[in-house]
């Protein structure tokens, strides 16, 4: 038997353990989350919050879309919550998602003006190789979607290309401010491997500028003004979503994208519910060679901010496209339906309705003039 004070040292050792231990956590947490402040972005203020109040867009305070929506809608009966930690969708792939890796193409002659690339990287995140120019759409290269480095979602797959192997870009563009869209440890990396400007919806420019990203490579776009560079004419076009990176929601605009050049254009949706703005962006803009279309993390809890496979089809259409490409699925889990069947419903409908459809590998390189057949690859991993 222990003698009595050797049972006191051993409760003593025990208390102070613990209290290292709670320590330790209290640590290691706020590590983990000592880039969250900075990861929440800046605000609107002085010659940037005086602009976008001159935008026929913002009213109150906020920001808003031209027909009255809601995020989420009431559905009785349904528990969201217990759906997604009990829900028995298949929400993640069995198997590894393919990659490939792009090679880069030296085009001349003709080919360098009228050939027509599109490399999706994952989720939205998709270089448009368009007459020469090289356009980087909403990329994210961190692993998880979210202000922590410790919780939100985490990527399904790894970018095929590192982020410092990427190509000289011509313009890097933004679509709205969400995790998923918006990613600060990117930004940074871009900022400092490449030259190129961020073209961004009305107010976004505030967290560029808190990230570090110098003043002058940040272009603030309201609804159908444009910019001009490299023989391409980028436009703010207009999207039926939201914005917010914190508790504030509707701070900053979000846009869908119209990429032109002389001979080529291509629409970019960002997120967006279906409306009929596509059928007026159809008729100002169009017709498009290629549309990158929003395809994934839909349901009927919030119909107005995210379309359907089969509404993605029908404003496929609206705007007068040409070769439809999906984006917005397989890379993170952000919503309760199969990790496969964005796809497989657009690959449904787009048969149904006579559209040219390329789904793309993450990495796969298509042309589009001659873009490869549908295989289903993504049935083989689902």
């Amino acid at each position: 038997m222990r003698a009595p004070a050797d049972r006191q040292l051993d409760r003593a050792l025990g208390r102070r353990l613990w209290r290292m231990t709670g320590l330790a956590a209290v640590a290691g947490l706020a590590w983990a989350a000592r880039d969250v402040p900075a990861q929440l972005g800046g605000r609107l203020t002085g010659a940037r919050a005086e602009r976008a109040a001159r935008s026929p867009r913002f009213r109150d305070g906020t920001f808003h879309n031209p027909a009255s929506t809601r995020t989420m809608v009431a559905d009785p009966g349904r528990n969201l919550l217990k759906e997604l930690v009990l829900g028995k969708q298949k929400r993640r792939p069995d198997s590894a998602v393919p990659l490939l890796r792009p090679e880069e193409r030296q085009l001349s002659g003709d080919a360098a003006h009228t050939e027509l690339g599109i490399v999706w990287y994952g989720h939205a995140s998709t270089l448009v190789e368009i007459e020469g120019e090289r356009v980087l759409l909403d990329p994210v290269w961190s692993d998880r979607c979210s202000p922590s480095a410790l919780v939100g979602p985490r990527r399904i797959h790894q970018p095929p290309v590192r982020l410092d192997e990427l190509p000289r870009l011509t313009a890097i563009v933004i679509s709205h401010d969400h995790y998923d869209h918006l990613d600060m440890a990117t930004v940074q990396g871009l900022t400092a491997h490449q030259s190129a400007p961020f073209l961004v919806p009305l107010g976004v420019g505030a967290h560029l500028e808190r990230w570090g990203v110098p003043d002058e490579r940040i272009v603030e776009l309201d609804w159908s003004e444009r910019h001009e560079l490299g023989g391409l004419t980028i436009t703010a076009t207009p999207a039926q979503h939201f914005s917010g990176r914190g508790l504030r929601r509707d701070g900053t605009l979000w846009s869908s994208w119209v990429i032109a050049g002389a001979h080529r254009k291509v629409f970019y949706t960002g997120d967006s519910g279906y409306f009929d703005g596509y059928a007026a962006i159809g008729a100002e803009h169009g017709p498009f060679d290629v549309t990158l279309m929003q395809i994934g993390a839909y349901d009927r809890a919030w119909p107005s901010i995210h379309m359907f496979p089969e509404e993605a089809v029908t404003a496929h259409l609206d705007l007068r496209g040409g070769l439809f490409v999906p984006v917005h699925w397989a890379t993170f889990n952000l919503a309760l339906h199969d990790w496969s069947e964005p796809v497989d419903r657009l690959w449904a409908e787009a048969k149904a309705r006579d559209v040219r459809l390329a789904v793309p590998r993450p990495g796969e390189r298509v042309v589009v003039d001659d873009p490869p057949p549908v295989d289903g690859w993504w049935q083989a991993v689902a």
